[in-house]
């Protein structure tokens, strides 16, 4: 399957590394804001080892429809920012490209019109991209049922210059009825990402923990979810969308 990512940052290089590196994807192009690395080889930029010849385009110099005509993907991965959507969204919807988003915050204007999209085209949306921080979502959610009373806290720590409440944090307040002024928020250091989910129960205690070590595993995710949507139909999807059929079985 052939993709097309849209962000460069700290994120973004590392899922591109994790792609380059998975034999059942082809990295053919990164797009940017910056004109800077413009052409540059994606693989070596990297240092990643790879056949690919995946090139850094800037959306400063080429419109979305130049570059997939020259370029056509599969798939759209997008790491930017709530805006990009607009960049690539309608262009990708009419050819029906698959677009998986991992972008932390969406305003309504931004949720309705993934929505629209998804009449025309499969779309994924997930604050965060992790298998692991949403296989914690489902446990939580899972001791929640059995235990619709007890005390909940969640916790969220993330680098100092990450604003706002974790978008993940919020998603777990959420599916498990926590108030979102009741997230309790640490910004320090390099922190990639770590969130707790702390059950109260009379005479113990559970804690659920999920911690990315490294930003690599927003590209495990990504690769996850892709290889799940390959047969999905239009619509948009979840994490929990894909989750769920392996829970039943």
């Amino acid at each position: 399957m052939k993709i097309g990512l849209i962000g460069f940052g700290k994120t973004g290089k590392a899922v591109a590394s994790v792609i380059l590196q998975n034999e059942g994807f082809c990295l053919e192009w990164v797009l940017r804001q910056s004109i800077l690395l413009e052409h540059r080889s994606v693989p070596e930029f990297l240092g990643v080892h790879s056949d690919e010849s995946g090139l850094i385009y800037s959306s400063a110099t080429i419109s979305m429809q130049e570059l997939l005509d020259k370029h056509p993907v599969d798939i759209i991965i997008d790491f930017s920012s709530d805006q990009g959507i607009y960049t690539y969204g309608s262009i990708a919807a009419e050819r029906e490209i698959k677009i998986i988003s991992a972008i932390s915050h969406y305003k309504e204007s931004e949720m309705k019109l993934l929505k629209e999209l998804a009449l025309q085209t499969t779309v994924f949306w997930s604050p965060n991209i992790t298998l692991g921080v949403n296989y914690l979502l489902f446990a939580a959610k899972f001791l929640k049922k059995i235990a619709p009373w007890v005390d909940i806290e969640i916790n969220e720590e993330h680098f100092k210059l990450k604003e706002g409440t974790s978008g993940t944090a919020i998603k777990i307040a959420e599916a498990l009825n926590v108030e979102k002024e009741n997230i309790n928020s640490v910004r320090a250091g390099g922190i990639v990402g770590k969130h707790e989910v702390i059950f109260g129960f009379p005479f113990q205690t559970v804690r659920l923990i999920h911690e990315s070590i490294s930003r690599e595993a927003f590209g495990s995710g990504v690769i996850f979810v892709a290889e799940n949507l390959k047969n999905k139909s239009k619509g948009l999807y979840n994490f929990e969308d894909i989750l769920e059929p392996y829970f039943i079985a």
